[in-house]
């Protein structure tokens, strides 16, 4: 289980690396997507881009794993508007817009992205740790 933990801990912190960046780098992606009721909204991007970039580097280390865990499944349920605003209004990104095809599988594995930053952050085991029965 622990080499499995150790590879999806750097999956995801790649991940959220290259999110982080792309919000610095390209804000008007995200500022389409971004629900109207969101103050600062180019701010929130820069923000976020940021805590994206921070929350991948410690779950990178070993002191800051366990907090980087909880702060990016936080973080995950608190983008999870702006995934659906994307999904309900079709919004274009880069000329695009994507279909049901996308959006569908995209808000279902949210809940999996934030299990992924428990499980990688050492938060949680389940569904992995071995149940213990009383005799």
């Amino acid at each position: 289980m622990e080499r499995a933990r150790t590879l999806l801990r750097w999956l995801l912190a790649a991940a959220y690396l290259i999110a982080g960046i792309a919000h610095l780098r390209s804000p008007q992606t995200f500022l389409a997507i971004t629900p109207g009721w969101v103050p600062f909204p180019h701010q929130t991007i820069m923000i976020t881009g940021l805590c994206e970039i921070a929350g991948a580097l410690a779950l990178l280390t070993m002191r800051l794993r366990w907090i980087a865990g909880v702060m990016l499944a936080a973080y995950a349920v608190c983008v999870y508007p702006a995934n659906i605003k994307h999904a309900v209004d079709g919004i274009a990104i880069g000329g695009k817009t994507l279909g049901l095809w996308y959006h569908i599988p995209r808000l279902a594995f949210q809940p999996v992205i934030i299990w992924w930053a428990l499980f990688a952050g050492r938060v949680t085991s389940w569904p992995f740790r071995r149940r213990e029965y009383p005799n």
